[in-house]
Order: C-alpha cells, then structure tokens, then sequence
C-alpha cells in the first residue's frame, strides 16, 4: 500500500514538471485586430509568434474565414516546404514573406476585391504543440462615384393630399455600402410626418454597392426659396469620407393670399388723352383667374390681369377693383385703386379773335382756362416772350402793335399739359411807307429790283408808277402784321424815277425812287490782264530793237570789209610802224596773194600774236 502510494505521488510530480515545461515552451502568436487597405491595392498582414523551436520543425498556415463559415487554407509550409492552395481565389494574388526577424511571416494580398473583406488567421504548430492561432480582419474600402441628384420638374402644389416627390439621389460603386442624407437647405432631413426618406441599395456584380434615396414631403410657400440637396458618407481608414451633390430647387404652386392693383404706366400723374395701363397680380402662382372692373360703372369690366383704356378723360376717373378667384380652392379677394384724370380746357381770351385799335389806343386782354391743377401763363408775339401774366396790357397802340398774340397755358406739375389761345389786333390809320420819302439809287444794270414796306390798316394797297405817270404792273404785295409790302422789277435804259404809293379808306401816301442809269462800257479792262500784255509788249519791243541793231552793226562792217577800211587784200603781209606820237597812228599795209589783217592800238604799237 505504501509503495503504491509512492508511485502514484511521482507520477503526478512528473506531470506536473511535464506541463511546467510545456507551458514554458508553448508558441505564442501576435497579430493586429485590424488591417485597412484601398481597393485595388495591396494588403499587408504580419504574423510574429514565438517558440523555441526550430523553423524547420514547425508548420505555419495562412487561412480565411468568411464570417462564422468554415475554413479556407491558402497556404502552408512545413519544414522547407511551401504548399500554395491552387485552388483557391487567393492563389494568384498572394505572397508570404519573413518579416526582419525570422519570429514573423507577413501575407501579402495583392489587387484587393470587395471578397477580400474577411478574417485571416495564421496558424503556428510545432511537433510537440497544438496549433495556434493568430487572427486579423482584413477591412477593404473603396470610395464610391460622385454622387448625383435628380429633381423633379413638374410643380408641386401645397394643397396635394399626400406627400410629394421631391427628387432622387443616387451614389454608386461603392464598399462598403454608403450612406445618403438630404439636405434641405443646411438642415438635414429626418423621416416625421412631413418628410420620408427612402433609401435602398444594389450589390453590383463586381461586388460593389450602389445606393439610391428617394424624398418626399408635404411642400409649403416657403420652400419656394429653399435649396435641396445630399451628402453621400462613405468609409475611409480616418474619420470617414464625405461628398455632395449640386443644389436643385423645386417649384412650388400655392394660391395667393394677397392681390395688388396698380397702374403700371404712365409714372406720376394721368392727363387727358393719356393711354393708362391697369395691371393686378397676387403673390401667388397656383391657376388662378382675375377681373378688373370700374365701380363708377359696373357695366365696365375686363375679365383679365391686365387692362389698356387708351385716350382717357376726366369721366374715367374714380375707383377700380380687382378681383381674384383661385380655382383650387374656390376663394376669391380683392383689392382696390383709385384714378384721378387730370384736366386742362381749351384757353379763354378776352378780348378773342380780333381786335381792331387806333393809333395810341390801349388794350388790356386776359387769357386762362379752367384745370385741375394750378397753371401759369404766358404771352408771345413772333415767339418771342413778352409777358408771363395772366393779363396783357398794350398801350399806345402803333402800327408795329399790330401783330398776332399767342396766349400759352401750361401746367408746371404735369410735362406736356398746355393749351394756346390767339389775338390778332391791328391798328387802323392811314398807311406809312418805311423807306426815305427820295431815294437816289445808281446803277448800269439793265434791271433793277425796288421793295416797299407799308404800314397800317386796312393793310394798303402797293402800285408803282413812274414820273410820267405810268403803271408799274409787275409789282408783287404780301400783307405783313402791321401791313404790306411789294417788290417790283424795273427795266432800265436810261434815268428814270419811280413811284411806290399805299392807299388805304384812310389815305395814301407816296416815295419817289430816283434812278441814274450809267452806261455800260462795251470793253471792260482787266488791271492784271493789262499788266501782262504791257509785259509781253516791252519785250517784244526790246527783241525787236536788239534785232535792228545787229542788222546795222552787221552791214557796218561788211561796208568796211568791202572798201577795204578794215584789211588789206594781198597775199603777203608787210607793216611798217613809224613813230609817232600817242595821238597819231600811221598804217602801211602791203597786200600779196593772201589775206591778212593786222590790227593796231591807239598808240600805234602792235599787237602780239595772241591779242589778233
């Protein structure tokens, strides 16, 4: 019994130093939680462990797992040994290398797809030892396409009984699967009674996904000016990636609350003869429809928005009404505006027409007309101002009083409202010619225009005669404003004196013309010309003379040759010289067969070869 006992105690000694020692020499395996990597790039996953044995008596496995499934080996090496799992979808994408130390192997995946996205273990076993296990997730991302929106282009009625489609987003090509938010403004967008938001998303066969959102909510006035738009999140190793579409807005229908009436043209105040635009608008768009009408007369209305009354009067003033009915919802408002014509008369005068005066009579005359608004009035004579009262005063009426007033009404307030009146006054009395009682005019040409001005009234009337008393017909007469005036031609051959005479029921009176008719010459001198032909006639005087002149010294000297005065005619040539005093000159001349001519200074003494 007591052996026994002993043996079992050294038994159980033993296996407790055998398990103290395997404990001492167990393998441990480190491995990140962990690793993140793009798509399409490659992934690192490291392995270390620890044992104390050799590498050749050790077998390391890479495996996959995806999800809670079964294992998947893709690698193993025992001893020297390498074994890749051929097939598998991993055969061609990866390597496994040593890390720095020969403690670590790192797997390297290659070209990463959306199925890389599973759990890697790496699996350390010894000859002695169990397996153990290290394990990593591999987490794979891809960042998806722009994200893009699409609003709806019909209008969307506020009174719509249920919800209404705003527009639809979508985001694509994606991993993992994105999110969308709509935005509404800067307020994102949540699902309430008002607002739905539904999103769905497709896993394309690529194994990306793409997701799509639709919103629609009950539209109110004021999201006529809101902006809709949204924000696709997607996943990043960071803090998580963000993109937004562009920004859309809807149309919005909603009936008007509110109607305005106004006149749209012209600006400021409306006068007779204007053409007036009446135009009413509600704040509202929805379909809806408008009458305008004038209360002053209810048989007077236009079934449209806008009304054009062309050539207004005063009779068209008063209120006017818009009425709009909104169809939807079978309710009607209205506004009011009221419209003032203003008006001018015709101008009165007083005195009118025409008022007859004598000489240094006075007149005072009065010009107005009726207006609305305040006028101003002002007189011209020949467009000139002469006054800028309602009353005109002349006094001491003479001919040149005579003449046409015009009487012009404005009224300052209003551009282009103005009326006119005229008075014609003249001044009787007998006529008075403007020119000198004698008028001495000279002249040579055979015509000759004479004018005549005459004052008075009734305008007289112009004959010309001449001293012998007949008549001018030829004359011309025009009435001016303080009488007339005549123009007459007359023929002229010799001095002649003409008569202008002006006759009215009051009297006559007359001008004499008296004309000296000189001569015309039948040649008429030109300085210049006169001068230029002087010129030519010196010269051809002085050409002529030096002509003459050669001509005589020219037979001079042939009468000298001849009589032999000049040479001597013989072949050869003997000269004897004498003395004699300065004033004497002796010459024998020797003739011969030849010709020759010796000639001799004053003093007698010969002249040298040369100097022939």
């Amino acid at each position: 019994m007591a052996v026994r006992d002993t043996a079992s105690l050294l038994a159980g000694l033993l296996l407790v130093l055998f398990h103290t020692w395997g404990a001492w020499a167990a393998v441990e395996v480190t491995m990140k939680d962990q690793v993140v990597a793009a798509l399409r790039e490659t992934a690192k996953i490291t392995c270390m462990y620890t044992s104390d044995e050799g590498r050749g008596s050790m077998v390391i496995q890479w495996l996959f797992r995806k999800g809670t499934g079964d294992r998947h080996k893709i690698w193993e090496q025992a001893g020297m040994v390498t074994t890749i799992n051929k097939t598998s979808s991993y055969a061609n994408r990866i390597s496994v290398n040593d890390t720095e130390t020969d403690r670590g192997v790192v797997l390297s995946i290659s070209d990463l797809q959306p199925s890389d996205d599973v759990e890697f273990i790496c699996r350390i076993k010894s000859i002695s030892e169990d397996p153990v296990d290290g394990h990593t997730i591999l987490k794979v991302y891809g960042k998806p396409d722009h994200p893009t929106i699409e609003g709806v282009t019909t209008g969307i009625s506020v009174n719509a009984d249920s919800l209404s489609k705003i527009g639809t987003c979508k985001v694509r090509n994606g991993y993992p699967k994105p999110n969308i938010t709509w935005y509404r403004n800067t307020t994102p967008l949540r699902n309430t009674e008002k607002v739905n938001v539904v999103a769905s998303s497709t896993k394309e066969s690529s194994g990306l996904f793409s997701v799509k959102s639709e919103l629609t909510m009950k539209v109110d006035k004021e999201d006529k000016d809101a902006t809709f738009y949204c924000e696709a999140n997607y996943f990043t190793p960071t803090d998580g990636g963000m993109m937004e579409t562009s920004k859309i807005k809807i149309t919005v229908i909603y009936p008007s609350t509110y109607v305005d009436l106004w006149v749209e043209s012209p600006k400021g105040r409306i006068k007779e003869g204007d053409t007036v635009e009446f135009r009413c608008r509600g704040d509202g768009n929805a379909l809806e429809t408008y009458s305008i009408q004038n209360l002053k007369n209810s048989n007077v209305s236009w079934d449209e928005d806008r009304v054009v009354l062309e050539n207004v009067t005063r009779l068209d003033s008063g209120d006017y009404e818009c009425t709009l009915a909104n169809i939807d919802i079978d309710n009607e408002i209205s506004n009011r505006t009221s419209v003032f014509v203003n008006y001018l008369d015709k101008a009165v005068l007083n005195p009118s027409d025409t008022v007859l005066m004598n000489k240094g009579d006075e007149l005072k005359a009065t010009c107005n007309a009726l207006s609305s608004l305040q006028t101003n009035t002002t007189w011209f004579k020949n467009g000139k101002k002469i006054s800028e009262e309602h009353s005109l005063a002349l006094k001491a009426a003479t001919f040149d009083t005579s003449g046409t007033y015009v009487c012009v009404v404005t009224v300052p307030e209003v551009e282009g409202m103005e009326t006119s009146g005229s008075l014609h006054v003249h001044v009787e009395g007998k006529p008075e010619i403007q020119e000198e009682a004698v008028n001495e005019i000279e002249t040579s040409e055979e015509t000759i225009n004479l004018n005549c001005h005459a004052k008075g009234y009734p305008p007289p009337k112009i004959t010309w005669t001449t001293s012998e008393g007949k008549d001018i017909n030829s004359g011309s007469q025009m009435e001016t404003d303080s009488g007339a005036k005549s123009q007459v031609t007359v023929p002229l051959t010799s001095n002649v004196n003409v008569s202008c005479n002006a006759s009215n029921k009051f009297g006559t009176h007359r001008v004499l013309f008296n004309i000296k008719f000189k001569t015309p010459k039948s040649e008429t001198s030109n300085p210049s010309m006169d001068k230029k032909k002087e010129s030519k006639g010196v010269v051809i005087v002085v050409i002529i003379i030096c002509i003459l002149l050669l001509a005589i010294l020219g037979s001079v000297l042939y009468f000298l040759y001849k009589t032999g005065r000049i040479c001597n005619r013989s072949g050869k040539q003997d000269i004897t010289k004498e003395k004699s005093s300065k004033d004497n000159i002796v010459v024998e001349l020797k003739s011969d067969n030849t010709e020759e001519a010796i000639l001799l200074g004053v003093n007698g003494d010969k002249q040298p070869p040369g100097d022939q």
